[in-house]
């Protein structure tokens, strides 16, 4: 393929042909991005520098898989092989790996997941009996992970009083104990989590100097993409290795800055030019993605943010379908109408599945949708659900396959040393957890060594210990000989897994089977892949490879077109034909969590224009009038991003809500106010002189209610407590309904909150609605 440059814009070919010295390639969405990083990584090969020396950082293992297989496509596959390419997690964990013994772990150290630290941190709160009210482990993770990712190591938290007052202030005075604890344990158990990959990484090019001159003068050209979502610690470990030659290259969007939740900081590309002030800056502002109608409506709320750099999106596409936007009585109306509209397209326009997606700003939220498209018999993914990887059957399964690599690893240990059950309590295993604590041994070392520590065990116990510690040991010997395939498969003999859930009988015993049964074929799969790319295909790489899969990577492989329903941070650098963009209310989208601050807007108005420049040719915007909060019916209000796109963009599929005042109670029920209530003033001319105030003198007049109230019938005044609004429907009402169009109210019947009517609509027949919901229209 050497004719690439040909493929290329003229701001795009100048972003790829530019070779040394720092640059900042800012891409706004749908731009080519992709295809400008992969394309310069391909011409700096082509021009001579070494494979070897570039380093590529991604945010996903499949925008790294995809990168280099189009890499290939141009310098050829062996060349592509020898490119340091791969997520920021998965590229450390290498060099961590090559490395660790500088920082006392071993090569073969486990990389604990949030459920394997959240487990740890349980046992760590428990052992010190703390009240789990207080201290929430998934919460205290989230602390540490905000340490971690900020470079507060445990020492540098005893250091700060700041960070020792505000725990206190939060009622977690031991929170720097627990995190003490929990850096001791992973060490112990030779285990990392993801933060540590960050962490350590820093630490190894701080603490080693000879380390950093070694990766600083392998790593020549550095490209780092998606660089506004990255944190304070992935900053400094990218500045660092640049050092020597300046060769970094960065690509991003400012508009697309959205993971601020998990640490990103938006300053990295904001300041770029600061901290590179010889840096080359190219702009790819023309979108091949949207319709122009899309870019511009996009552009019109995006324009709304202060913080940002400046770049002008435009595009040639045709002008296309007016985004449009829809208003629905609930989150069930809502769930239907996306679903009836989805079935419509598939019907009239020969659409399939895959060409919708369906995105919302909290999983939650996808119920009611789920429910709408089953009875509709359309098929849909769901991404950023449990993952296959978090399913019990298949973490029991993987954790043997841990401890084999890494006996050490104590959650693996805790996980499967009584799974299938093996006689091995509670009781037995406290107190070898106990013993390894006091011993600082790890708990396997404990096991292996029953007679050499003071631990109160009987002789049955100690024999099944025994036997779980040389069925281990002889799990190991078996995979110096064989591949992950055939490890597995002894594994899952020898314990008797898949016989211990077949004999429950159950359809979720069944369901777990048949996942155990994937998981085999997906390390068939992946022994299969990495032989035919001469590459490391051992049981310890695969392991690695699912500890650090992200959710899209893992998506179901099935050939079967579907919709696809995710969160929007989840859809970030996708894109489909047609998007729905769901919940679209006041403290939902934007979250009732993120307006508190102009920043905090800001990042949703980001996470807004992400999701509306997902879609290529049409885009749908939705919301509800009620919705269920905590098993409460709420009211809500159309979200203010709706309202921030220019009118000329939109096209709104029902009738849009004027606000009025006085929203259920009629202005003429009071009737007129008698002269003599009146108590307003005249203004007083300047310069004379008010005269003193006299007391009024009381009229005594007997009441005759106005010529225009109705007479109260039986029918409307069953209750004192009625809801206001509901007084305005009477029998005989000619009323229109946002669903079933207008219908006459027969009858009426009880009270208050459980009011309801009975009325006969012209298109559907008689239906009772409650009146607090139905949101009935009064016309006659």
């Amino acid at each position: 393929m050497s004719n690439y440059l040909n493929t290329l814009n003229p701001a795009q070919k100048e972003a790829v042909i530019h070779k040394n010295g720092p640059m900042i390639i800012i891409a706004g969405a749908g731009s080519g991005k992709t295809r400008v990083l992969t394309y310069r990584i391909a011409h700096l090969m082509n021009q001579g520098v070494d494979s070897f020396n570039i380093l590529s950082l991604t945010f996903t293992n499949k925008a790294a898989r995809e990168m280099k297989e189009r890499i290939s496509s141009v310098v050829g596959a062996a060349e592509a092989k020898n490119l340091w390419m791969g997520t920021f997690h998965s590229v450390f964990a290498r060099i961590l790996r090559s490395e660790a013994d500088n920082l006392g772990f071993p090569s073969n150290f486990t990389i604990y997941d949030t459920q394997d630290s959240v487990r740890l941190l349980s046992s760590i709160i428990k052992e010190m009996n703390l009240e789990k009210d207080k201290y929430k482990p998934k919460q205290v993770l989230s602390r540490i992970s905000q340490f971690k990712n900020s470079l507060i190591t445990v020492k540098a938290y005893f250091n700060n009083s700041d960070l020792i007052e505000a725990d206190k202030m939060a009622n977690r005075p031991k929170m720097g104990e627990i995190y003490h604890h929990y850096v001791n344990r992973c060490f112990k158990a030779g285990a990392m989590d993801f933060d540590d990959l960050l962490l350590r990484t820093n630490e190894l090019l701080t603490r080693f100097p000879e380390v950093l001159a070694k990766y600083q003068d392998r790593f020549r050209y550095i490209l780092v993409d998606e660089y506004q979502d990255t944190n304070h610690s992935q900053y400094l470990i990218v500045k660092a290795l640049a050092d020597r030659f300046q060769n970094i290259c960065v690509v991003g969007d400012d508009s697309q800055s959205i993971y601020a939740f998990r640490g990103a900081n938006i300053q990295n590309i904001l300041s770029f030019q600061k901290d590179y002030p010889d840096v080359s800056i190219f702009k790819l502002e023309q979108n091949y993605r949207s319709s122009s109608t899309i870019v511009e409506a996009a552009n019109s709320v995006i324009d709304k943010n202060k913080t940002k750099l400046d770049k002008e999106i435009w595009t040639q596409n045709d002008a296309g379908s007016l985004v449009k936007v829809m208003r629905t009585v609930s989150e069930a109306e809502e769930g239907r109408f996306i679903a009836a509209s989805i079935f419509e397209k598939k019907m009239n326009e020969q659409r399939t599945n895959d060409d919708f997606a369906i995105l919302y700003r909290t999983n939650a939220q996808s119920r009611a949708i789920e429910d709408a498209l089953r009875k509709k018999g359309i098929d849909y993914r769901m991404y950023g659900g449990v993952s296959f990887y978090q399913r019990k059957e298949i973490k029991d399964t993987l954790g043997y396959l841990r401890l084999l690599i890494n006996p050490n690893d104590e959650e693996a240990l805790k996980r499967v040393i009584n799974y299938p059950l093996r006689g091995i309590g509670a009781s037995t295993i406290d107190k070898i957890a106990v013993a390894a604590n006091h011993y600082e041994k790890s708990m396997f070392e404990i096991i292996q060594n029953l007679n050499s520590y003071d631990i109160k065990l009987n002789g049955g116990t100690r024999n099944k210990l025994n036997d779980f510690a040389t069925m281990i040991r002889h799990f190991q010997i078996e995979a110096q000989s064989k591949d992950a395939f055939e490890v597995a498969q002894t594994v899952l003999k020898s314990t008797k897994i898949v016989k211990d859930l077949e004999s429950d009988g159950t359809p979720e015993a069944v369901s777990r089977v048949e996942n155990i049964q994937e998981l085999m074929n997906g390390i068939k799969d992946f022994i299969t892949v990495q032989k035919e790319k001469e590459e490391d295909a051992s049981l310890a790489f695969f392991l690695e490879d699912v500890a650090l899969a992200t959710d899209l990577d893992n998506e179901n492989k099935d050939d079967k077109p579907r919709v696809s329903l995710m969160t929007i941070h989840l859809s970030k650098g996708l894109e489909y034909p047609i998007v729905h963009v769901v919940g679209l209310e006041e403290t939902l989208f934007p979250s009732a969590m993120s307006m508190n601050t102009r920043s905090e807007l800001e990042e949703e108005r980001r996470l807004f224009y992400v999701a509306l420049t997902r879609a290529e040719n049409e885009a749908f915007l939705s919301y509800a009038e009620t919705r269920y909060r905590w098993g409460k019916l709420i009211d809500c209000e159309p979200s203010r991003f709706i309202e921030e796109i220019d009118e000329k963009y939109l096209e709104h599929l029902s009738p849009r809500l004027k606000p009025i005042q006085n929203k259920f109670i009629p202005d003429d029920i009071f009737g007129d106010v008698p002269q003599d209530r009146v108590r307003f003033k005249k203004p007083v001319q300047r310069g004379s002189i008010p005269k003193p105030k006299q007391k009024p003198k009381i009229i005594e007049k007997k009441f005759s209610p106005p010529k225009n109230l109705k007479k109260v019938t039986k029918a409307t005044s069953q209750s004192s407590s009625t809801n206001l609004f509901d007084n305005a429907i009477t029998v005989g009402n000619i009323v229109e309904h946002s669903r079933f169009g207008r219908g006459e109210v027969i009858s009426l019947e009880g009270a208050g909150p459980n009011k309801k009517a009975e009325i006969k609509f012209q298109s559907v027949g008689n239906k009772k609605l409650l009146l607090q919901f139905a949101k009935l229209k009064v016309i006659g």
